[in-house]
């Protein structure tokens, strides 16, 4: 089975929203649309979408407050495709390609928590 991260650009820009209605604070389709205005235009912001074999079943994004840290915004997987560990592998293969600091906010931080367990960042690993 073929997995990646795909960078958001916007010819996924329905597919992404779609994902991202998922979550609960993005049900509204104009908070939807400022969302991905925001990882379309800032570029602290960014916005990854998984693939499996052919299929683009979820959505992850980050922010970047500052060198050392970065936010998960969204974290999302179609419904269909859930109950299957591909959040916790779409977090883990975030983390071990950035080189920072993984936080999470309100909405995200729970579910980072149970991703984390048993994980080492890159800086454990090598330092």
């Amino acid at each position: 089975m073929m997995t990646m991260f795909i960078k958001f650009k916007s010819a996924y820009k329905k597919i992404a929203m779609g994902l991202l209605s998922y979550m609960p604070e993005e049900k509204d389709v104009k908070k939807l649309q400022e969302t991905i205005k925001v990882y379309e235009e800032n570029e602290n912001w960014q916005l990854y979408l998984w693939k499996e074999d052919d299929d683009i079943v979820g959505v992850l994004g980050l922010s970047f407050p500052d060198d050392h840290m970065a936010r998960l915004e969204h974290v999302c997987v179609n419904p269909s495709y859930r109950d299957e560990g591909i959040g916790k592998k779409m977090v883990r293969t975030i983390q071990e390609k950035i080189d920072r600091e993984l936080v999470g906010r309100e909405e995200t931080i729970e579910f980072l928590d149970v991703c984390k367990e048993g994980i080492k960042t890159k800086r454990e690993v090598s330092g």
